[in-house]
């Protein structure tokens, strides 16, 4: 099983992940951030990556750094469990709707961090969430995973739906990557030799 586990430690935040790449998407997700967990919760749902997210952070400050630095977290998590690469499917894609909203995501997993993140919201809050801190999440675990990501908000109203599809769209692309490849067993997803 292609599996990690990471321990982040900051002065701002603690954090600890477990992740199983190969699971059937069960999660315990943590942070103290209601709507943060429950977008962890369709993160690992949705991959079918089993994920254990505990954190605790400076909220008395904001929610900020808890959500910045479980992305990091995760995407050191994801790099841990993938090892080389070899014989997955390397690139996913996924278009998801989710009652008004629609978000498309495209990734690979190419070792070459990048984030275009063309994903607007109508409110500044869900809830007593910022919904800036979606975009730094996807953000950190793209520059800690290694991931070329792309997210575009097609169409949506309700900023919950945008957020939540798009969590959701990223995980059914992720699965889609991690997967082993049946017709590339044991081979690298590149004509580099490396990712």
């Amino acid at each position: 099983m292609r599996r990690a586990t990471i321990t982040r430690n900051t002065a701002e935040t603690e954090i600890s992940v477990e992740m199983t790449l190969d699971g059937t998407g069960i999660y315990s997700n943590n942070t103290g951030v209601g709507f943060f967990d429950h977008m962890l919760d369709q993160l690992s749902r949705h991959s079918l990556i089993d994920l254990k997210v505990t954190a605790k952070g400076d909220l008395h400050i904001d929610d900020h750094h808890t959500v910045e630095d479980t992305g990091i977290a995760l995407g050191q998590a994801l790099t841990k469990a993938l090892g080389d690469k070899t014989g997955i499917r390397r690139y996913g894609h996924f278009a998801l709707a989710m009652d008004d909203a629609q978000v498309s995501t495209a990734l690979d997993l190419s070792g070459r961090s990048y984030l275009v993140w063309n994903v607007d919201f109508p409110t500044a809050k869900i809830g007593t969430f910022d919904t800036e801190l979606v975009r730094e999440f996807f953000q950190a675990l793209s520059t800690h995973g290694g991931i070329t990501l792309h997210v575009d908000l097609i169409h949506g109203i309700n900023s919950h739906h945008i957020a939540e599809a798009a969590f959701k769209s990223v995980a059914k692309a992720l699965r889609m990557a991690v997967e082993p490849d049946p017709r590339a067993e044991g081979v690298l997803p590149s004509t580099k030799g490396a990712l």
